[in-house]
């Protein structure tokens, strides 16, 4: 019955915390045999030298994968033994959506709905305060500068990916939208270009250029981010920039190319979509309110002038630079998205920077003809504006990869691998899709004894 009863504990996941007396009755599981007999010596006995596991001894010990730990303090609690890590040791990779599925909302309806009448329910009966900024038509002061941040640092990516691709090479299919970074394409059958068939799935490599890797997303320049939805006749007419470089001019970055309308004062509001600009006449002309929060602007460097890193302490110092503004733009682009909306085609990457989409009728996603052709508009998320672009990690680029060891291998961004093939040391976050704690087999046979 104890035998029963402490192979139930060993099997439970939470540790055991053993007090003195049950490790005597799990030392002797006969009650008879627990007290010594007469004829035992004193020096035999237990009480003349007293054992860690004896009842005289007031500490605990704790059972933990098997190793047994002594504890002196008798407040001690479990929760503290516990390591707790905020990312995954193993994580899925990201799902594949085919063009023929409709992307998931970011938030559910159901959570949309029940959140709008929280919000109705508590504002009954309270005064309506002020429409706080970006939705007031001004800027949210305190991410001017973010948004000047976000723009050198895409600026600063781009130099240090032309730089760092001359040093590790990069590989694109020539059928397909999938890419390798490596001096040698990966041997999966994971082709869905055209005439897979007849290659059997097999990818057809070529070098690849800096849109493979930093997928660039366009969006529609707006003058006016309160203006009118744009139509169908005007999607010629009005130009299309980088959709990053859109969320900082309207975050607040002026550029001199790209005109875009400032107000000075809050916008008034007489009905849901219609609102009219305040008067501004007895502001002075020459005041600008975000004087003091623009930065200077770094330019890119022109392919002729690129020049390919020398040694390898440079490369390494080159890939942790680009790996620092990768993460610069994605961090800084995330804040900016929870102030200023951003939309996204649920059938196609058409991404928008506003609130209300065109009404362009150019989607040519799944069944887009019982959509006359219009966008499915919703709220995008980070990977929408700054793709990541995955690819399969390469744990060693002296060995190739084999096709019967698939499910070994781990992927990364395109960015992050191509900053770890350059020398830098794995981050922690990117640990958990890499797989960097799976050991891989060195033969089919060894694969196939893995349970």
């Amino acid at each position: 019955m104890v035998s029963l009863h402490c192979a139930f504990r060993l099997a439970s996941l939470s540790p055991w915390i053993a007090s003195p007396r049950e490790w005597d009755s799990l030392r002797n599981p006969n009650p008879l045999m627990s007290s010594p007999s007469p004829s035992s010596s004193p020096s035999s006995s237990p009480s003349s030298s007293p054992s860690p596991l004896d009842g005289s001894n007031q500490s605990k010990f704790l059972l933990k994968n098997g190793v047994l730990i002594r504890i002196h303090d008798k407040k001690y609690q479990p929760k503290s033994a516990i390591i707790r890590n905020d990312h995954p040791q193993n994580a899925d990779f990201p799902r594949y959506y085919s063009r023929k599925e409709k992307k998931p909302f970011p938030i559910p309806i159901v959570e949309l709905r029940r959140a709008a009448r929280e919000r109705i329910k508590k504002s009954k009966g309270m005064p309506k305060g002020p429409t706080p900024p970006p939705r007031n038509g001004m800027l949210v002061k305190s991410l001017v500068p973010v948004a000047y941040e976000v723009l050198n640092a895409r600026i600063s990516l781009i130099n240090s990916l032309k730089k760092l691709m001359k040093a590790v090479p990069v590989l694109a299919c020539r059928h397909c939208n999938e890419i390798h970074v490596g001096p040698t394409g990966h041997p999966f059958r994971s082709c869905r270009g055209i005439r897979a068939e007849s290659r059997r799935g097999l990818h057809d490599w070529t070098s690849a250029n800096l849109e493979d890797v930093f997928v660039p997303i366009e969006a529609y320049h707006l003058f006016d981010r309160f203006g009118r939805r744009i139509s169908h006749e005007e999607r010629f007419s009005i130009p299309r920039i980088p959709a990053l470089i859109e969320l900082c001019i309207q975050a607040g970055v002026d550029l001199p190319d790209l005109d875009t309308k400032r107000r000075r004062k809050p916008i008034i509001r007489r009905g849901k979509n219609d609102i009219i600009d305040a008067n501004e006449d007895d502001l002075p002309d020459d005041l600008d309110l975000y004087a003091k929060f623009r930065r200077p602007i770094l330019a890119e460097i022109p392919d002729s002038e690129v020049t390919p890193p020398v040694g390898s302490e440079q490369v390494a110092m080159l890939a942790l630079e680009t790996f620092e503004a990768w993460e610069m733009v994605r961090e800084g682009a995330g804040r900016l998205m929870r102030k200023y909306a951003v939309r996204v085609c649920g059938y196609c990457p058409e991404v928008h920077i506003g609130y209300s989409g065109p009404k362009t009728q150019n989607c040519g996603a799944y069944k887009h003809q019982q959509r006359n052709g219009q966008h499915g508009w919703q709220r995008a998320i980070l990977d929408d504006l700054v793709p990541p672009r995955y690819v399969w990690h390469v744990p060693d680029i002296m060995v190739e990869m084999q096709r019967e060891l698939r499910n070994f291998y781990g992927q990364a961004p395109a960015v992050v691998e191509l900053c770890v093939q350059g020398g830098m040391e794995v981050p922690e976050k990117y640990k958990s899709t890499m797989r960097m704690d799976i050991g891989i087999p060195t033969s089919l046979r060894e694969a196939e004894m893995v349970v």
